[in-house]
């Protein structure tokens, strides 16, 4: 037997897969500890391995798969689950991962890989084809981003990401915020996809389920706003001239 080529087949694994090929646990972790100091396996973090691609000396798996592994639970999630849908530009090296059971930030192949406290379980989708991704679909992905923008991707980025989804599905938006029940959520939703609402096409009827459930509080939209603005309708001080946003800044929009 190859153990090797045995375990190309997982794109990522733990001992379990090892053990189930050999009679003794012993033996396993022998054959495991081989394969690693002659650089045909890397570990990942502790109980966590992939086996180096043969055509280009780097891990099997890529960032995705990595982070649909770390728990029995976890899932790409807010900015990176947009990179996994193609949403985004450039490559960052924060990888974001939802789970139900908490886990230390890590570095792994040049990402960093950052914990993020799941908070509902519906949303969460295997693609076909996938290698074993598990990804927040768009929806939740929108919503999530939106919600935790200060504490991750920042408004330009998040805007810049769901400016980019087509054909979102409002019944399925309407579920997730339902279970998040959270009127600022309702607030900044209602507020950008109003601002973006042809982009979007987005229905009126979507627009005011949102508004009909801002409640009564003066919020802001971000944090560190240095042009703000308010809105009467939505409650919300927001960046002026938000569609001409560059760079963290915003640009006049006679520029």
């Amino acid at each position: 037997m190859n153990l090797y080529y045995e375990l190309l087949q997982y794109p990522v694994f733990s001992m379990k897969e090892v053990n189930a090929l050999y009679s003794s646990e012993r033996t396993a972790r022998v054959a495991l500890e081989k394969l690693l100091k002659e650089n045909m396996v890397l570990k990942i973090r502790n109980g966590l391995y992939t086996c180096v691609s043969g055509e280009n000396g780097g891990p099997v798996a890529n960032r995705y798969q990595v982070a649909s592994a770390i728990t029995p639970s976890s899932y790409v999630s807010h900015h990176t689950a947009f990179e996994y849908y193609g949403s985004v530009d450039q490559v960052f090296y924060e990888v974001y991962v939802g789970s139900e059971t908490r886990f230390h930030d890590f570095e792994f192949d040049g990402y960093t890989y950052h914990y993020v406290k799941g908070q509902m379980k519906d949303g969460i989708v295997s693609p076909e084809f996938g290698g074993g991704v598990r990804v927040t679909d768009k929806e939740r992905t929108i919503i999530d981003s939106i919600k935790d923008m200060n504490l991750i991707a920042g408004l330009e980025e998040v805007l810049s990401c769901v400016i980019s989804v087509a054909n979102i599905d409002e019944e399925k938006m309407s579920d997730y915020m339902i279970q998040y029940d959270s009127a600022f959520l309702y607030q900044k939703i209602g507020f950008i996809f109003s601002e973006y609402q042809s982009e979007l096409g987005i229905s009126d009827a979507f627009i005011n389920l949102c508004k009909d459930k801002i409640g009564n509080s003066k919020r802001y939209l971000t944090n560190g706003i240095s042009s703000p603005t308010y809105s009467s309708e939505w409650k919300l001080v927001y960046p002026r001239n938000i569609k001409n946003i560059k760079n963290g800044d915003i640009e006049d929009a006679a520029v």
